[in-house]
């Protein structure tokens, strides 16, 4: 299947446009580790929408790339492995915060104030606690090995559809009606 569907405009609100806009806000696995590989700029990080880690990460890159033009040869190189040992203990973490990410995101898009269902919605079906009564009814009046009384139909309900053989009935005379009227009897 294409992915065509993203291009479409469901902006009346509900769970399409909600599940449309996190497909497009939501921060990718594959995206993020390979933006990794440019830790010394901090895309990963910015791509995360971490600034202040971006930034540092800048911040480091600067300050080393200072350090081994001034400064003599061991300190620049240990100023680079401890810069070296940030990066990897950050891509250890990388997981966990992108998953922190798109929770949050996820979390924000949902309990927006802004998502009203559609218009006509009623939430849940407001006859289902008296499903719920009668049933419990009918149980409580069952006694082990005896059957239940039959209730009346209640008539505030509305009509109640027809069984089986009812309809199977009324199918046979709805066809034998049918004949009948192409085919008069003379």
């Amino acid at each position: 299947m294409t992915n065509a569907w993203k291009q479409w405009d469901f902006s009346g609100g509900g769970l399409q446009s909600l599940n449309l806009e996190l497909s497009k806000r939501l921060r990718k696995r594959a995206v993020a580790y390979s933006l990794w590989i440019g830790f010394a700029l901090g895309l990963h990080a910015f791509y995360l929408h971490e600034r202040r880690r971006g930034l540092s990460y800048l911040a480091a890159s600067l300050a080393l790339g200072v350090l081994a033009f001034l400064a003599p040869w061991p300190a620049s190189a240990g100023f680079g492995a401890l810069y070296l040992a940030a990066a990897v203990a950050d891509l250890a973490t990388l997981e966990r915060r992108l998953t922190a990410y798109n929770k949050a995101l996820r979390l924000n898009l949902s309990l927006h104030k802004g998502n009203t269902p559609p218009t006509g919605f009623h939430g849940r079906y407001t006859d289902q606690d008296v499903d719920i009564r009668d049933y419990m009814t009918v149980k409580e009046r069952e006694r082990a090995g005896h059957a239940t009384e039959t209730t009346p139909p209640d008539p505030n309900r509305g009509p109640r559809s027809k069984s089986f053989q009812q309809q199977e009935a009324a199918l046979r005379a709805y066809t034998e009606r049918r004949k009948s009227l192409k085919n008069p009897r003379s």
